[in-house]
């Protein structure tokens, strides 16, 4: 994107009250601006929002964990802040300078620089063992029902039984429904304080869904 065009995206969003406080907020809006699809958001998640993700992953589990499309990293942040090993994780991102800053960020971590929807293909040979967790950041709503339903599904024959598959959105009903293929969606917390305001699902393969408030 021209460097002109996007100032004066920046100008817009200074009007309407929006400011750009760091330097992720750059990279995430300038990548936005180029694939509005695939980046499905033009600021990085809030602290508060990427600790309720992270509350969901166990940090004392053995095995990997997967994050598909960590962007600039509060997510990958706020597991290793929750005491997960950063050499556990497996960063699955898109964008290639995404994956250079998250290289830099989290050295101990194997970012994987590849489509998360095809994600079978994208980390063949790269798991030694089974997943403890998937943490997702993508835009699942801009998705066909099918491409969400598959990739949940291609993401638990990668996982252990009955690990967590943790996704937000800004949607008012689930990402995928859970009637679909044996699937439970447990409707988690309310982050009010992210622009727009998300909640939290968590997905599992054959458990029941308990329902949270």
């Amino acid at each position: 994107m021209p460097m002109q065009a996007f100032q004066g995206l920046e100008r817009r969003f200074r009007r309407i009250g929006g400011r750009i406080r760091s330097k992720d907020e750059f990279r995430f809006i300038h990548s936005w601006v180029g694939n509005p699809l695939s980046i499905g958001a033009v600021a990085p998640s809030s602290k508060m929002l990427a600790r309720a993700m992270a509350s969901h992953v166990d940090p004392h589990a053995d095995g990997p964990v997967i994050e598909l499309g960590p962007g600039t990293g509060p997510m990958t942040q706020a597991m290793v802040a929750h005491g997960v090993d950063p050499a556990r994780l497996v960063l699955v991102e898109f964008d290639p300078v995404f994956c250079d800053l998250l290289r830099k960020r989290f050295p101990a971590a194997n970012v994987v620089q590849g489509d998360a929807y095809s994600l079978r293909k994208t980390l063949d040979g790269v798991l030694t063992e089974p997943a403890t967790a998937v943490m997702s950041g993508l835009p699942l709503m801009t998705k066909p029902l099918r491409t969400r339903v598959r990739l949940l599904h291609d993401a638990f024959r990668l996982m252990r039984p009955g690990a967590p598959f943790v996704q937000f959105t800004y949607a008012v009903v689930p990402p995928v429904p859970s009637t679909r293929g044996g699937i439970s969606a447990d409707r988690c917390e309310k982050v009010w304080m992210n622009v727009p305001p998300a909640r939290v699902w968590v997905y599992r393969k054959g458990v029941a869904a308990k329902r949270h408030s």
